[in-house]
């Protein structure tokens, strides 16, 4: 399977589907996968690494979260499960893995508080407490910046973003350019090559 299809609106590989398993904060899941979405075989290394070390939210948490590429759910299904209160945005450009997705969510309890869609149809008006992201760097520096600065202004006040970057796909100069473009930016991991990142509004903003 080439690359780019996981970030292709309508993939081309063909539909062969499974299951993994992974274990997040003590609780087990088991997802459904498919051919053509990112990271089919495994739960993809940095979204392990995103989930392990970054702040997940709890029981006490409220508010409305966004998982940026969700590809076929894992991040969003973490968020609601440890997170009853919320309500988690999951969007990705990739029709198959919007359909996994919302099937993840509804074989785990929470499909109504876990909103499939695509960017686009995100209201305009929905403000995020919350964003977490292991973002597509495939699409390369000029597409990852662009997909940051459409969605990081949508943070509310006092809102926080997770972001997970490999370290060789740019992750140190990512950092730079948050911090340059008035963010505040605090790398809270590094493990296995990846870099946690918590991004958060200048106090000014």
């Amino acid at each position: 399977m080439s690359a780019d299809h996981y970030f292709t609106a309508e993939p081309d590989a063909p539909f062969r589907k499974g299951e993994i398993e992974f274990t997040v904060a003590g609780r087990d899941y088991r997802l459904a996968v498919a051919s053509g979405v990112f990271s089919a075989g495994r739960l993809d290394p940095g979204t392990a690494v995103l989930l392990r070390k970054a702040g997940l939210p709890d029981a006490a948490t409220e508010g409305t979260l966004l998982d940026i590429g969700c590809g076929y759910g894992p991040i969003a299904c973490v968020l609601a499960s440890e997170a009853p209160r919320t309500t988690v945005y999951a969007i990705d450009v990739n029709s198959r893995a919007r359909e996994l997705a919302a099937e993840n969510a509804e074989r785990l309890g929470p499909a109504g508080r876990v909103l499939v869609t695509a960017p686009d149809e995100v209201p305009d008006q929905v403000a995020f407490d919350q964003i977490w992201s292991n973002p597509p760097t495939h699409i390369g520096k000029a597409g990852l910046h662009a997909l940051l600065e459409r969605w990081l202004p949508r943070l509310a006040p006092g809102g926080t973003a997770w972001l997970v970057i490999n370290r060789h796909l740019g992750g140190d100069s990512l950092h730079a350019w948050l911090v340059a473009g008035g963010w505040t930016v605090q790398r809270v991991a590094s493990q296995k090559g990846f870099r946690v990142l918590r991004v958060t509004r200048n106090s000014a903003d």
